[in-house]
């Protein structure tokens, strides 16, 4: 993954010999995330799991550990909340982004394993890579491709999958 620029809002995401376009945080890449900055984290994280809408996706093809999402789902965002950076089940008693959102951008997640182990108190949750809204608009600090291209990618990487944010 190269950005465009140190606070660029989009780059190119390489998978294998594949070149495609991608949305960034609104604040750019930094190497000092922090919960709501709207930054996309830097570094090199593995690519954990994938979540998917089956009322709106067919299963899509993946060597990650897949599973649909539902209506209760939900990503914790609460910094000081013992679940902080945890797939949840609404309704939950501290602050959880829903994944079964209208607007299609979470039909399709991947959860990239930063800030999971250890998880450390307001340094950035719920960072994905899922659906891009139309015209690559930033992300919340998430990396968005339009749904076609997801796919596309989602059918080549796997659990030893390596995502790298310059």
């Amino acid at each position: 993954m190269r950005s465009l620029g140190p606070r660029s809002t989009s780059g190119r995401p390489i998978c294998g010999n594949i070149v495609l376009p991608c949305a960034l945080g609104r604040s750019g890449i930094r190497v000092r995330k922090r919960e709501g900055d709207g930054a996309t984290p830097r570094g090199r994280f593995r690519l954990e799991s994938a979540f998917y809408r089956r009322d709106k996706v067919a299963r899509p093809t993946s060597a990650l550990r897949l599973a649909a999402t539902r209506p209760e789902d939900g990503w914790c965002d609460a910094a000081n909340d013992r679940n902080y950076n945890r797939h949840v089940r609404h309704p939950y008693g501290a602050s959880a982004e829903h994944l079964w959102r209208r607007d299609g951008l979470y039909d399709v997640i991947v959860v990239i394993d930063y800030n999971r182990r250890p998880r450390r108190c307001a340094a950035g949750s719920a960072i994905f890579m899922h659906v891009a809204e139309r015209g690559l608009k930033p992300t919340e600090g998430c990396v968005a491709l339009p749904r076609k291209h997801l796919l596309k990618v989602m059918a080549h990487i796997g659990p030893r999958t390596r995502i790298v944010i310059v």
